[in-house]
């Protein structure tokens, strides 16, 4: 056993603070498109989300939280805006 000091295990966890600070964000604005769409009783909104809060879970890299937080908005501004939802 060495005297010396145990690094943390993070596993594949980035927390370099634009990870953090995009996982904040983004989970943030999931989690207000979560409550919009339950009050409103709007399931696309809800669904999308759903999606914006989870995914950046299990996303480590800040630029694809952004890329894929913009194609979830983007998939429901183009569902909500051609009335397929």
């Amino acid at each position: 056993m060495t005297g010396g000091a145990r690094r943390a295990d993070t596993g594949s966890v980035d927390l370099s603070p634009s990870s953090l600070i995009a996982c904040l964000l983004v989970g943030g604005i999931g989690t207000g498109l979560f409550v919009y769409g339950k009050k409103q009783s709007r399931i696309p909104h809800l669904l999308a989300g759903i999606a914006l809060t989870v995914f950046p879970m299990f996303v480590t890299s800040a630029l694809l939280v952004y890329l894929t937080a913009a194609v979830v908005i983007g998939a429901l501004w183009y569902g909500v805006r051609a009335g397929i939802c």
